[in-house]
């Protein structure tokens, strides 16, 4: 059996008080049960530590090497749980992040440089995968995710919604024309995605419904490559407001069909392993992100 740190804590408090009696007043217990601790210490460590008679208290040699040492291990853990502590007032360490290109480029990189200010000791590791990964394995604190979620075994905090807008660039429509409604889609040639099947499922209100599959003429597996297909004039869009709010500001890309579109919009997502406790350096990123996802929200424009 172990020596545990309450029961070094004791020893020493008995050998800095000088007495039995006043290592008892100082921890709060009666005189016989740090009498006991003591002898219990010393079982465990089967030998003697203190020279006890009635008059006095003398350290054995192993005694003076073991106050020495247990003095030394109790300082180590003061000074770790103030470091602790001072870690949870002013949050530090790494932060690893992971999110689809897009969202990371539109949603979280433009904001990095005021974050930083506001938290300088945190270390950010920004990662971004167009697919589902694995947290653990991918050593990640964070991951950003977008739509709907199916993992039970993760935590997650809603950071917010993001609208989906059809769009297609000035030059695109210039040539083929603007789609007057959803039925003549079918005559234009649409961007996809490849991986993502229910992607291609685009918030337009018909009349069967008001989810509209389309046939891609072109699909890619990241977001970022199909809004720059859009911006070249290769085809028409279905993509979320968070990455082309610029875009449809400044006019390189227009929207369509915005009295059918339905209204849905995308949940975002930030999903992490359960914890007892949720590290400061997370909250913080957490509370800072969906703060500027909220201020998207409330600027809200239709183009």
């Amino acid at each position: 059996m172990k020596a545990r740190s309450d029961e070094l804590q004791i020893f020493v408090c008995v050998i800095e008080c000088g007495s039995i009696s006043a290592a008892a007043e100082q921890v709060g217990q009666t005189p016989s049960a740090v009498s006991r601790t003591l002898s219990r210490l010393e079982a465990k460590l089967d030998t003697t530590l203190i020279n006890r008679t009635t008059r006095r208290m003398d350290l054995t040699e192993e005694g003076k090497y073991f106050f020495e040492q247990a003095k030394g291990i109790l300082d180590q853990m003061d000074e770790l749980e103030e470091r602790l502590s001072s870690r949870q007032k002013n949050p530090a360490g790494r932060l690893r992040i992971n999110a689809a290109s897009p969202f990371m480029l539109h949603a979280i990189v433009p904001h990095i440089e005021e974050f930083r200010r506001l938290y300088p000791d945190i270390q950010l590791e920004l990662n971004s995968n167009d697919l589902i990964i694995d947290l653990l394995e991918q050593s990640t604190d964070i991951a950003i995710r977008i739509g709907t979620l199916s993992d039970s075994t993760l935590h997650a905090r809603s950071l917010g919604c993001s609208p989906l807008h059809i769009l297609a660039s000035p030059a695109y429509l210039k040539r083929h024309g603007t789609p007057a409604s959803v039925a003549e889609l079918a005559e234009h040639a649409l961007l996809g995605f490849a991986q993502n099947d229910g992607l291609n499922q685009w918030p337009l209100r018909h009349q069967h419904g008001d989810r509209w599959p389309i046939q891609p003429a072109i699909s890619a597996s990241s977001g970022e490559t199909v809004r720059h297909l859009a911006l070249q004039g290769q085809g028409i869009a279905c993509l979320s407001d968070f990455m082309t709010r610029e875009d449809i500001h400044t006019g390189r890309l227009k929207v369509l069909l915005a009295d059918a579109n339905s209204g849905y919009r995308q949940p975002i997502n930030a999903v992490y392993y359960r914890n007892s406790q949720l590290a400061l350096r997370i909250q913080c990123f957490l509370d800072f992100i969906q703060g500027k996802l909220a201020d998207y929200a409330s600027r809200d424009f239709k183009g």
